[in-house]
């Protein structure tokens, strides 16, 4: 179990029935070095393809986080990602990427504290991030 894996389930802990914790659950799933879109750089590089850089920059940086909108996100991640997230989740499409388009922002800017996105742990986790339940711990409490 990677880092990002034990911060998610200890976010998760605690939550009845769904809803953000298993939100994040399938967040932690795309953030996957393996299988997923290529960790933490994978979703920053989507984004600066799709010619929203200076969105995720804002969230990896040390300022605000820019707001993105649930169409925005569907458009860098895909409608096929977004749809499978959805089915997992058991939710509509435009629910999850509603959602995610609040959530992601937090993460983001959570899993990059020092402004950088840290170099993926050689068990393909994304190490070097220390303590990541007390940065995310908050969360869930929005």
């Amino acid at each position: 179990m990677g880092l990002l894996d034990s911060v998610i389930g200890a976010l998760g802990q605690g939550q009845t029935g769904g809803g953000q914790g298993d939100l994040l659950g399938a967040l932690s799933g795309l953030l996957a070095q393996s299988g997923g879109i290529g960790g933490l750089a994978g979703l920053v590089d989507k984004f600066h393809q799709g010619g929203l850089g200076d969105i995720v920059n804002s969230w990896v940086g040390t300022g605000q986080n820019l707001p993105i909108s649930a169409d925005q996100l569907t458009h860098v991640l895909g409608s096929g990602t977004i749809g499978q997230l959805a089915e997992q989740l058991g939710m509509g499409h435009g629910d999850v990427a509603a959602q995610l388009s609040q959530i992601l922002p937090h993460v983001v800017d959570k899993l990059t504290p020092g402004g950088q996105v840290p170099a993926p742990a050689p068990d393909g986790g994304l190490g070097g991030l220390g303590d990541l339940g007390n940065l995310l711990g908050g969360l869930l409490k929005k």
